[in-house]
């Protein structure tokens, strides 16, 4: 009861986080002008471009599961994992980290493979992607660094907050202090279930890492794999086409901004409410772009992709009962 009790609390903090980041950044903006800018000023064509992305990177997604999934001796069929992760999608906007396991119990449920088995390869999977994104962040790093200079020197005042940071003696002060506490209780540290959740995700980093050795189709998993982020990017990248204000952007400004917000949708807040948009339109601001119409392209592209996970994670969620039903179920694994 207790362990519920602060999950709920959990989900209602970081809804209420999402939910005061995204008013913050929308509170003094004028919203006339928002909704005349999305009612004339936007073609609406590059929209439907972008979740023709999505949808591809989607079902990507599904036969890359089901590659890792035939490690374990069971192939499900696409249209079940297809509609599974759709419904992983729909939890991962009202619960955050719940998409993975939901997916996991339709699969499970509809296709008759073991539950702990399958939440294995979503483990996987989150491994990949983790490795996927700190590739493109370095890929970002290394052709986008001498931008960002350009755009701190620009900008006087984030120059001297970063100059006042570097040069605080409390800084330095504050890491020696933790570096003694550190060497001091690391005992006592090792026992916490903060270095327990660390220690476990290191592990289940280099299980990953091992298991990617008995998948049979190595090359069609490798190629999905980097096909989903190119979708992911580009389903970012041509919503710059339906404004003015930023269908002159480059390629490498649509992958710096791609991969900043993406870390705007890691965080544990539903759906990446606010954070994604505050990191969207921060990064568009490297670029030139002001900040008023940073976050009306931060609003568009954020509620198209959420809209397309809900519509089609809904029709996924009822439509899984009346399929299998016509398919037939498949045969209990042994």
């Amino acid at each position: 009861m207790k362990k519920k009790a602060i999950k709920a609390l959990k989900f209602i903090a970081f809804l209420i986080i999402g939910l005061v980041i995204f008013w913050l950044i929308y509170k003094d903006q004028d919203i006339e002008r928002i909704k005349g800018i999305l009612k004339n000023d936007v073609n609406y064509m590059w929209i439907w471009v972008s979740l023709f992305f999505g949808l591809l990177s989607h079902i990507s997604r599904s036969i890359r599961w089901n590659l890792l999934i035939e490690t374990l001796g069971s192939k499900p069929r696409i249209t079940n994992t297809f509609l599974a992760v759709m419904v992983g999608y729909l939890m991962n906007i009202a619960f955050p980290r719940m998409g993975e396991i939901s997916r996991c119990g339709v699969l499970s449920r509809y296709e008759n493979i073991s539950f702990t088995k399958l939440i294995g390869t979503v483990v996987i999977e989150r491994i990949i992607d983790v490795i996927m994104l700190l590739l493109l962040t370095l890929l970002v790093i290394v052709t986008q660094f001498g931008h960002v200079l350009r755009f701190i020197h620009n900008n006087p005042e984030i120059e001297e907050k970063i100059n006042s940071f570097i040069q605080s003696p409390y800084l330095y002060v504050g890491l020696v202090v933790l570096i003694i506490l550190f060497f001091v209780y690391r005992k006592a540290f090792k026992r916490t279930k903060l270095y327990q959740k660390i220690e476990g995700t290191i592990n289940n980093f280099k299980e990953g890492l091992r298991s990617f050795k008995n998948i049979k189709r190595k090359g069609a998993f490798i190629f999905h794999t980097i096909f989903i982020y190119l979708m992911y990017y580009l389903m970012f990248y041509v919503v710059f086409f339906c404004f003015d204000f930023t269908s002159h952007l480059s390629l490498m400004a649509g992958l710096t901004s791609f991969v900043l917000a993406s870390y705007g949708m890691v965080a544990p807040v539903q759906g990446g409410i606010g954070a994604w948009h505050f990191m969207a339109k921060e990064a568009l601001k490297l670029y030139g772009i002001a900040n008023e119409n940073g976050i009306i392209f931060a609003l568009l592209n954020h509620t198209a992709m959420t809209a397309m996970l809900i519509v089609f994670g809904l029709i996924s969620f009822m439509v899984l009962p009346f399929i299998n039903r016509k398919m037939g179920s498949p045969k209990q694994e042994g």
